[in-house]
């Protein structure tokens, strides 16, 4: 894809990876819609790359339903749309229903919406692109933190219906699974069992998923080696538990 005169959704815009993605496809030359539970920094934002602000929490369907409906309306068909907020919720079988509720909402409903109310649209045109913005623990896992791990390889299982179910239609799909990366969910967890291979930069993630999107591959990681993981994982699925319990016993003891 080429991104000038593109018309570009991200959500989760205000910080972090949603920044990096908007900061950097505005370079591209794209129209950018940069939208946020944090209004005042997603219009911020958009004012320093002469774009477009929306306020969207994407835990709800007809606020999703709403960017959609405004980016169509106002700016343009939405070429590639950045389904990238999300959350982190820590703990285990002790967190309590309410914050599993939440995070399933933000985490995996928000693309299901996004899809509902945009793939048609998409695919009546020719098509279009989605970015998925996952993680690592999408692929893996993550110790002491069941309801993310879960909810992310939700996302992951999602974007790759799409995939499989619109591809021959058009649409094309990437998602993106990194570890650590710099910004407001990673404050306070530097030493984790994510920044293990180290934390990047929220550029490095948009670089990336540029390169992806231009190649029209489905798998982003930023952090090279998450695929050795999968790999070793798949080959010997015993022995992967088993070093994924020692380092949630390093990290969670």
């Amino acid at each position: 894809m080429n991104f000038k005169d593109k018309t570009v959704v991200v959500t989760g815009a205000a910080h972090g990876i949603g920044r990096g993605l908007a900061e950097r496809f505005a370079h591209e030359g794209a129209r950018v819609v940069c939208s946020d539970i944090n209004q005042d920094g997603a219009q911020s934002l958009a004012a320093q790359l002469n774009g477009h602000a929306f306020p969207c929490d994407v835990s709800s369907e007809d606020q999703i339903k709403a960017l959609i409906d405004f980016t169509e309306d106002t700016v343009g068909s939405i070429d590639l749309f950045c389904a990238n907020a999300g959350i982190l919720t820590l703990g285990g079988i002790e967190t309590a229903d309410e914050d599993w509720d939440r995070i399933w909402k933000i985490n995996v409903m928000s693309h299901v919406w996004t899809a509902r109310h945009l793939v048609p649209r998409m695919i009546a045109r020719g098509g279009g692109y989605i970015l998925t913005t996952a993680s690592a623990a999408g692929l893996l896992n993550q110790p002491g933190a069941a309801p993310y791990a879960v909810s992310k390889h939700a996302a992951v299982g999602f974007a790759e219906w799409l995939a499989l179910t619109y591809g021959s239609q058009g649409l094309k799909v990437s998602v993106l699974c990194p570890q650590a990366v710099r910004s407001k969910m990673t404050e306070g967890h530097e030493v984790s069992v994510a920044s293990i291979d180290g934390m990047l930069e929220p550029s490095d993630v948009a670089e990336a998923c540029v390169k992806a999107i231009q190649a029209e591959q489905f798998l982003v990681l930023p952090h090279p080696q998450v695929l050795d993981y999968m790999q070793l994982k798949t080959a010997d699925y015993d022995r992967w538990l088993s070093g994924m319990s020692k380092l949630h016993q390093k990290f969670n003891s």
